[in-house]
């Protein structure tokens, strides 16, 4: 499982509302291909870019923005976050 969780914090919040842009938190082997896909296969949307950084914590951070700009709300939504 490459995605463990989704990242809801105010600035994650922020970028969805003007960029369409979710946030994951991922295994820290996993690079922006296996995420880019992993996103695809879990949520049927295309994947238009994939950025990563390491948190404060040690985990891994993905930024996903996907092709559609109402992606984003959609899956939220779907995992009864939004």
């Amino acid at each position: 499982m490459i995605i463990k969780t989704p990242y809801v914090s105010e600035k994650a919040s922020m970028m969805l509302d003007t960029d369409g842009k979710l946030q994951f938190i991922v295994r820290r082997d996993a690079d922006k291909n296996k995420i880019a896909r992993a996103v695809e296969e879990m949520f049927a949307h295309k994947v238009a870019s994939v950025t990563t950084l390491m948190t404060m914590k040690g985990q891994k951070k993905a930024i996903v923005t996907f092709e559609d700009k109402k992606a984003g709300e959609e899956i939220l939504s779907r995992l009864g976050i939004l």
